[in-house]
């Protein structure tokens, strides 16, 4: 029976980062026609009404009192940054690049939870995150011949994504997901409103442009919802690694879609990444068995 949840969380996981792919190619291919606050105000008004309509079917409310507890105004905060910053490396940076520096997003989670949540980290997975990070050195080559500025955004979206993670994790089970999802979409949609002006103005929104945002906005929709329910399903640890086929399908999208050709540095770099978080997670996985074998072989009070 474990054995089949596992399997079928796994699929959702790996459903979830096709859909989460699939909507960051959608977003890069009308970085080039809208702006960033566009695209964000745009995307966001679709998926807000799809969040809403799935919210009301459901029976959930927007209670203000909920969204207004700091720690939902704190991540709501952390994914506006995430939004802006990963937008960011979409329109300036190559498809690939930005996918494979997003891998190293569990380690950043692994490295704030030590530093900001007490949780317990020994040196082998400190060693891994360390290693993990020379990974995304070598995929952003610091240097006057290979570095782009711009892929300091995509660094920085790790760490505001993480932090939107390690907020969630605090969030008490009182505060519906749907609610905390919809506010976040409903003020990610007024943030980039209120920037169309300063960043650029409004720009006509072609057809297909407008049918790419659409699908997008149905992915990010989808993608989540396929994340919880594997969440739900299986043993996180067992799952986890499965964020990682995230990278097969950017690196399909960017070749066949792009004309990208990834370089040595980058790949490297990538197999760095994953081999570090898929270190992290074993070593995880076998604290928490020794944690479950200590507690099961202590005598009883």
């Amino acid at each position: 029976m474990a054995s089949s949840e596992n399997s079928r969380g796994a699929l959702f996981m790996s459903l979830a980062m096709a859909a989460f792919t699939c909507n960051d190619a959608l977003v890069k291919s009308v970085t080039s026609e809208l702006g960033i606050a566009q695209i964000m105000a745009v995307r966001g008004v679709m998926a807000t009404v799809l969040i809403y309509g799935v919210a009301r079917y459901l029976g959930v409310t927007l209670s203000l009192k909920a969204v207004m507890h700091p720690l939902v105004l704190l991540r709501t905060a952390f994914e506006i940054g995430a939004t802006l910053t990963f937008l960011s490396a979409l329109a300036h940076i190559e498809f690939a690049a930005a996918s494979s520096i997003m891998q190293s997003l569990p380690l950043a989670v692994t490295l704030g939870a030590a530093l900001f949540l007490g949780e317990p980290v020994g040196w082998r997975r400190w060693a891994a995150i360390a290693v993990g990070f020379v990974g995304v050195l070598l995929i952003i080559r610091p240097g006057p011949e290979g570095f782009t500025p711009a892929a300091l955004f995509a660094v920085a979206t790790c760490f505001f994504t993480a932090s939107r993670d390690l907020t969630t994790r605090r969030i008490t089970a009182d505060i519906p997901t749907l609610t905390v999802t919809l506010f976040t979409s409903l003020t990610n949609t007024l943030v980039g409103a209120a920037l169309i002006v300063p960043m650029g103005g409004w720009q006509p929104v072609s057809p297909e442009a407008l049918g790419h945002l659409a699908l997008a906005a149905v992915l990010v929709f989808g993608g989540y919802q396929a994340v919880i329910k594997s969440m739900r399903l299986g043993e996180i640890s067992f799952i986890a690694p499965f964020r990682y086929t995230g990278l097969l399908w950017a690196l399909a999208i960017a070749v066949l879609l792009f004309g990208e050709r990834p370089n040595a540095y980058m790949l490297t770099g990538a197999a760095i990444v994953i081999g570090s978080g898929l270190y992290t997670f074993y070593r995880e996985r076998k604290r928490q068995g020794a944690t479950i074998e200590k507690a099961s072989a202590a005598p009883p009070a």
